[in-house]
């Protein structure tokens, strides 16, 4: 036999190079994991929906929230007469100087609710501020005017109607934070609720139910005549 023949045999046949796929076979085998993935999200969205399916794709939440810490107690002295319920819908809008709105500028559309309350201070109250008879059946009380406190917004009753930016300031979200934050707009709605409760005639009807509550409890102590004034 022929050992040349023999040899030729017994040589492993040359290993195939792995063929490897032009960039648009990459590319639509990429977009097919794209789309598979996709489509196990909506899947499991939907099966959520099913009896025994739920537990499949169950988030757990975890409270890791540290202890509350009491930093301080304050004594109140004062009596709230009146609280004012207010709403308000804010458009603000900043451009930039020389650039379109589509490149530089944000427009927000806010509604804004929150509360204002008005108050008598009576911790301050001296002993001119009583003045009672002698046959204790007569008292005056003189207490300072009525004052308004800060407004509060409420948070889960505002919202933002619609948000508007340029691309700078969507880019700039990227890098921030509090993305598109709504600081802006929610200290607007409060200056103007504000402002709307002090023409609101709050601080007359806080006077009135002051005046009110001190009659009914001093006359429940005895006294005959209440007069209560303002200064």
């Amino acid at each position: 036999m022929d050992n040349s023949a023999h040899d030729a045999e017994r040589e492993p046949a040359p290993r195939r190079k792995p063929r490897r796929l032009p960039w648009r076979g990459r590319a639509v085998r990429g977009l097919a994991v794209l789309v598979v993935l996709a489509a196990g999200l909506v899947l499991a969205g939907r099966f959520s929906l099913l009896p025994g399916f739920g537990g499949l794709f169950r988030e757990d939440t975890v409270d890791r929230s540290g202890p509350v810490l009491l930093k301080s107690i304050q004594d109140m002295h004062r009596y709230e007469g009146a609280a004012g319920n207010f709403q308000v819908v804010v458009d603000l809008e900043k451009d930039a100087a020389f650039l379109p709105d589509s490149i530089r500028g944000t427009r927000t559309l806010y509604v804004g609710a929150g509360t204002v309350s008005g108050y008598v201070d009576l911790g301050g109250l001296g002993e001119q501020a009583v003045t009672v008879n002698e046959e204790r059946t007569k008292v005056s009380l003189r207490l300072p005017h009525a004052v308004l406190g800060t407004a509060a917004l409420d948070l889960d009753r505002s919202y933002a109607v619609s948000k508007q930016r340029g691309l700078l300031d969507r880019l700039g979200d990227l890098f921030t934070d509090n993305p598109a934050g709504e600081q802006a707009v929610q200290r607007l709605a409060v200056q103007h609720i504000s402002d709307a409760a002090r023409d609101s005639g709050l601080v007359e009807r806080t006077e009135k139910n002051t005046t009110t509550m001190l009659e009914g409890l001093l006359r429940s102590l005895g006294f005959q005549e209440v007069t209560v004034g303002y200064v």
